[in-house]
């Protein structure tokens, strides 16, 4: 074959190629302008392979862009579909603190949920203002990130609540779900509680236990009740996940929450960390972390101050990890109240393997907690409560079998005594070290199904003396058990061996 009729047919085929490369890539230009989008790059070659087009002008004039947007935003592939990730902003939020801007995370939300792996993008610099929404995932996509930079502001008006919701921001049903970002999510709640009654009104015990000390909250965060009119008596958490696997929950602020900051429903395989989350001691039912029915969950690295259980660990939990937490002020970390729902009636309560340890608690009504009604069922077994440092707690160790919280939504106004009870079994205390301000140790358990197995090691605890402050030393009433080590103060109070009768346990229903 003539070698001349070889370069030239070579010359050829090359020449149609890098049009044919070029107009594509003028194609996915002007496809991308006419969207009103900011493309910041290409695919790595066509979707049947090959990348001879990456060094092209178009190419390098996106990578440029790349370099130099400020923020991620939608990307548009060279196939004319779009990739992973979606900002707020581009559809129509504006982040201006005083529009609504619920259509545009709904919208963005509504694509990113095709996509698996998709991230919608919440940008630095902006306050962005959402009434109570929900991003389901029932027909989603696994594993979506929420990239919260910017920060997200509750409604103070009461017309945004109708009669009261549980929740203001929610996912639910997902496979993935990752809230990742330097971002703050703000309640606004002190528009809440400010107004009384609440919607769930604590005893005197914890109500006069609310710390002054307020941690790091700013007057200048306060709404004014005359200019957002009556709110109603159900407050919303700020933050919730129902019926999802695979969550975390890293690098935010939660904050001023109307009531709990952070809630898991019915979750499996929880990561929290980084986190914080911060509203003033005296902000009732602020609990800052709530567990409910969900397994495998792991809390670490975080802060937590708030007006409530610092965690709150409710029925249907286990395998619960929670190392390296500062909590305070607030109430402690606490496995309970078991045993009655929040529509009076006695219930059957299930948490077992909890671990908490490194931890430090701080002005705070407790320091490790369980806490159950009289009248329910079911058990609390294999807690370990490893190397916590408190500081200024009234109680720094609790068992309280005769939990009694105040509603006037219940017909009983007082806290009758009941045979049935949930059991409580196989509790280790170790290494727990600090100053109380009005009880070392209180064990409180019921006379017919007595706390068996209770364990305490290396367990010094002194009192911090305040002026006209009666101190009390260790209590324990039905609590059967063993001192591995000498304590302080001494406790002479627990009970070895085990209950020489016990009638109620053959009733109490299994877990």
């Amino acid at each position: 074959m003539n070698p001349a009729f070889v370069i030239l047919s070579a010359f050829l085929v090359w020449s149609l190629n890098y049009e044919t490369c070029i107009a594509g890539e003028g194609k996915l230009w002007r496809e991308g302008k006419a969207n009103n989008q900011s493309i910041l790059s290409l695919s790595q070659g066509r979707s049947h392979g090959g990348s001879h087009c990456k060094g092209g002008r178009v190419w390098r004039l996106m990578k440029e862009s790349d370099t130099a947007q400020a923020e991620p935003t939608t990307m548009v592939q060279q196939n004319g579909g779009k990739s992973a990730t979606f900002n707020v902003s581009d559809y129509g939020a504006s982040g201006d603190g005083k529009t609504d801007d619920s259509k545009g995370f709904e919208a963005a939300w509504a694509d990113a949920c095709k996509v698996v792996a998709s991230t919608v993008v919440v940008p630095s610099g902006h306050d962005f203002l959402l009434n109570p929404i929900s991003f389901s995932g029932t027909n989603c996509e696994p594993n979506i990130v929420f990239q919260l930079d910017g920060k997200i502001i509750a409604p103070t008006s009461s017309a945004a609540w109708g009669s009261g919701l549980q929740q203001w921001l929610e996912f639910t049903k997902l496979n993935g779900i990752t809230i990742r970002g330097s971002g703050t999510i703000d309640g606004q709640g002190s528009v809440w509680w400010n107004e009384s009654p609440v919607d769930n009104p604590t005893n005197d015990l914890e109500s006069s236990a609310s710390s002054a000390k307020e941690s790091n909250y700013s007057s200048s965060q306060e709404v004014s009740i005359e200019a957002a009119g009556k709110m109603p008596s159900t407050r919303p958490t700020a933050l919730r996940f129902y019926g999802s696997s695979n969550v975390i929950v890293t690098g935010i602020t939660i904050q001023s929450s109307p009531k709990t900051h952070l809630k898991f429903d019915t979750c499996s395989a929880v990561r929290v960390f980084d986190v914080r989350v911060s509203s003033p001691g005296d902000s009732s039912n602020t609990d800052g972390i709530h567990l409910q029915n969900s397994k495998d969950v792991v809390i670490y690295r975080t802060t937590i101050a708030c007006g409530d259980d610092c965690v709150s660990i409710q029925t249907g939990c286990s395998g619960v990890y929670i190392h390296n937490v500062n909590c305070g002020p607030g109430h402690g970390i606490s496995i309970g109240g078991l045993g009655r729902d929040n529509k009076c009636q006695y219930t059957k309560a299930c948490v077992s393997n909890v671990n908490v340890s490194d931890t430090t608690i701080h002005d705070t009504l407790t320091g490790v907690r369980i806490k159950t009604w009289q009248g329910g069922s079911g058990s609390v077994q294999g807690i370990m409560f490893s190397n916590i440092q408190v500081s200024d707690v009234k109680i720094p160790i609790m068992i309280d079998q005769f939990y009694c919280e105040g509603s006037k939504s219940c017909e009983e106004s007082n806290c009758p005594n009941k045979t049935s009870a949930v059991a409580v079994s196989g509790i280790s205390y170790q290494n727990i070290k600090g100053t109380y301000t009005e009880k070392p140790i209180h064990f409180a358990c019921s006379d017919n199904l007595p706390c068996t197995g209770i364990t305490l090691n290396t367990i010094e605890l002194k009192p911090l003396q305040l002026e006209g402050k009666k101190l009390s030393g260790p209590f324990c009433w039905q609590t059967y058990g063993e001192l591995k080590t000498a304590t302080t103060p001494p406790i002479d109070c627990l009970k070895t061996g085990k209950p020489i009768s016990n009638q109620v346990q053959s009733n109490v229903d299994s877990c």
